[in-house]
């Protein structure tokens, strides 16, 4: 299996999917159509440059990747606004200045879920821990519990926004994504069927990024050593760069290598999908296929991978 290097994620009622510097978002509006929006993405020029250096390109990436996951959520969930009349009666000087007003909310929101991510992920964990010091006065032990506290606190996370309606949805077309690149990866034709019968697990999928996260955090923590506590809460988050540019090289090798020992590291990620994805329905499945048949050539794709060996299982 040759990897596609296409990429995305479930956005509502949608999926957006990447390419390179292009990316469309498809949207399945209220009346049953499917809207479907092809943009380039332009780097920041300061750090284009850094994002081909290994180790650090993880970290600008994320940022890029957060950034455009806000920017095209919030597109889809424009198509679900109540107030679709007035909108269209707008001025372009309205328009503009309420896109201002949503760019800065995005912004904020954004700069909001990293800071409580922080804390709850990443300073909360080591809190708790200390709590055991009392009883455990192994270093190695206390970095495990963090560990384990760290991984169950994400876990909790995931179910406990699972149970939203909304979110549910989400993760059905999350589902729908990655069965369209294992679609694609595994030499079939990009039909609704071959898509249907394809895994919703995917090495490249960013809850395993996460969980690449909470590992390396493990083992880099264990190296901090201060006896200060407001030093080692600062450390923990000062070093996150770190841990997030490693975690990326881990991601990027596992979407390309059949390695036994990435194979054997990528299968706790692999396994929370099962949490983070839903199997889809048809009619998202031809959202899906919109969104890659905008921004990739799969049958190209196929061609040069596969040639003749690339097949049609429906």
């Amino acid at each position: 299996m040759k990897s596609s290097n296409i990429g995305g994620q479930a956005v509502l009622e949608g999926i957006m999917m990447r390419n390179g510097a292009t990316y469309s978002v498809a949207v399945r509006k209220p009346d049953g159509e499917i809207a479907v929006e092809v943009k380039q993405y332009k780097n920041n020029v300061k750090w284009e440059k850094l994002t081909k250096i290994p180790f650090v390109r993880g970290i600008f990436n994320f940022i890029d990747s957060l950034a455009l996951g806000m920017k095209t959520l919030m597109y889809s969930a424009s198509f679900w606004e109540d107030d679709e009349t007035e909108n269209a009666a707008m001025t372009e000087e309205e328009a503009k200045k309420k896109g201002k007003q949503e760019e800065l909310i995005m912004t904020v929101t954004m700069i909001v879920s990293v800071i409580l991510a922080l804390g709850i992920f990443m300073v909360l964990p080591y809190f708790i821990s200390g709590l055991f010091s009392g009883v455990v006065k192994s270093r190695f032990l206390k970095t495990v519990i963090e560990a384990v506290v760290r991984i169950g606190l994400f876990v909790a996370y995931i179910l406990l926004i699972s149970r939203m309606k909304d979110i549910q949805r989400v993760f059905m077309y999350h589902g729908a994504e990655h069965k369209c690149i294992n679609c694609i990866e595994h030499g079939l034709d990009l039909t609704v069927d071959n898509v249907r019968a394809s895994s919703r697990q995917h090495k490249r999928c960013g809850t395993s990024f996460l969980f690449f996260v909470l590992l390396v955090s493990i083992v880099v923590c264990f190296f901090i050593t201060v006896e200060s506590p407001l030093l080692r809460v600062l450390l923990r988050i000062a070093l996150l760069p770190v841990i997030a540019g490693i975690s990326y090289e881990l991601i990027k090798l596992a979407g390309s290598s059949e390695n036994p020992v990435i194979a054997l590291l990528s299968k706790p990620g692999m396994a929370l999908q099962n949490l983070t994805t839903k199997e889809p329905e048809d009619d998202m499945i031809e959202v899906a296929i919109r969104a890659v048949e905008a921004v990739f050539d799969w049958k190209q794709y196929q061609a040069e991978t596969f040639g003749e060996n690339a097949h049609d299982i429906a």
